[in-house]
C-alpha cells in the first residue's frame, strides 16, 4: 500500500496543472513584495517580511488555492481517464479501494504542499524587509496589520504556521469533493465545475439560518477565525472523510 501512495503522490505532482500551481504558490508573495500600490489599495506600508507571508495567504485563500486544490483532485483520476491508464491499472491485482485511497492520500497532501510553497515564496520575498521583531500585525492575529505593539518574530512565525495550517485544513474538504465528482463524472473539467457549483450553492444556503453552522462554506475563512476551530475543524474533517466515503462507494460500482 505505501508504494501505491507512493506512486501515486509521484504522478500526481508530475501532472503539469499541479507543478504550475506550485509555481504560482511560489511566485504570487513576489508580487505583494513589490506592488508599488499598496498603501493606496489597502492602506498598506509594509513593516516586516512576515506581512508579505500573511498576504499571499490571504490573497491565494480568496480564489487561487481553492482553484488549484480543485483542479488538482479533479485532474487525479480525469487524467487517468483521458490518458486510457485508468483500465490499464484495474487489471492488476489491486482493488479498486486502494487504489482510490491512494489518489485520496495524494490529493489531500497537495494543499499542505502547496501552502508551504506559497509559505516559502513569502519569507523569501519578505528578507528585504526584514524578519525580525516589528511595530504591527501580521493581518491574522489581534489588531489586524496595525498590530497591537511590538510583535516578536516568534509570535509572528506562530500566528502564519497557525493560519497556514488551518487554511490546508479548510482546502481538504474541497480535495475531496472534487475526488468524489472526478469518481462519478471521470472528467476533469466536470468534475472541477461541479465542485466549484456545489460550493456556490452551499453558499446560497445561508439563507437558511438553521444550516448555515453546518455548512462547509461557513469555514472556509477559519484560518481567519481561529476562535472557531472548536466546532469548524471537526467539521471539516467530518466532510473530508464523507466525501471519500462517497467517492470510495461510487468507484467501486462504477462501469468502467
Amino acid at each position: 500500500m505505501f508504494r501505491l501512495v507512493r506512486f501515486e503522490v509521484y504522478k500526481l505532482f508530475r501532472l503539469r496543472s499541479v507543478r504550475l500551481g506550485l509555481l504560482f504558490a511560489l511566485l504570487l508573495p513576489f508580487l505583494w513584495a513589490l506592488a508599488p500600490g499598496l498603501k493606496e489599495v489597502y492602506g498598506l506600508v509594509l513593516a516586516s517580511g512576515w506581512q508579505v507571508v500573511s498576504l499571499s495567504l490571504l490573497a491565494g485563500m480568496e480564489f487561487l488555492f481553492p482553484f488549484l486544490v480543485v483542479m488538482a483532485a479533479s485532474e487525479a483520476l480525469g487524467s487517468e481517464v483521458a490518458q486510457g491508464t485508468l483500465k490499464s491499472l484495474l487489471l492488476r491485482p489491486l482493488s479498486r479501494t486502494h487504489l482510490l485511497l491512494a489518489k485520496l492520500f495524494a490529493v489531500l497532501l497537495y494543499p499542505f504542499v502547496l501552502l508551504g510553497a506559497s509559505f516559502l515564496g513569502g519569507v523569501l520575498a519578505g528578507m528585504p524587509y526584514g524578519l525580525g521583531a516589528f511595530y504591527g500585525g501580521t493581518g491574522l492575529g489581534e489588531g489586524g496589520f496595525a498590530g497591537a505593539g511590538l510583535l516578536s518574530p516568534q509570535a509572528a512565525l506562530a500566528e502564519l504556521l497557525r493560519a497556514h495550517l488551518l487554511a490546508g485544513a479548510v482546502l481538504l474538504p474541497l480535495a475531496s469533493l472534487a475526488l468524489l465528482y472526478g469518481t462519478v463524472f471521470l472528467s476533469t473539467t466536470a468534475s472541477a465545475l461541479a465542485a466549484v457549483a456545489t460550493l456556490l450553492l452551499m453558499r446560497l444556503l445561508v439563507a437558511f439560518p438553521a444550516l448555515t453552522p453546518f455548512l462547509l462554506t461557513t469555514y472556509l475563512d477559519l484560518y481567519l477565525r481561529p476562535e472557531a476551530v472548536g466546532l469548524g475543524l471537526p467539521l471539516l474533517l467530518l466532510y473530508t472523510l464523507g466525501f471519500a466515503l462517497l467517492a470510495a462507494l461510487v468507484f467501486e460500482q462504477k462501469d468502467l
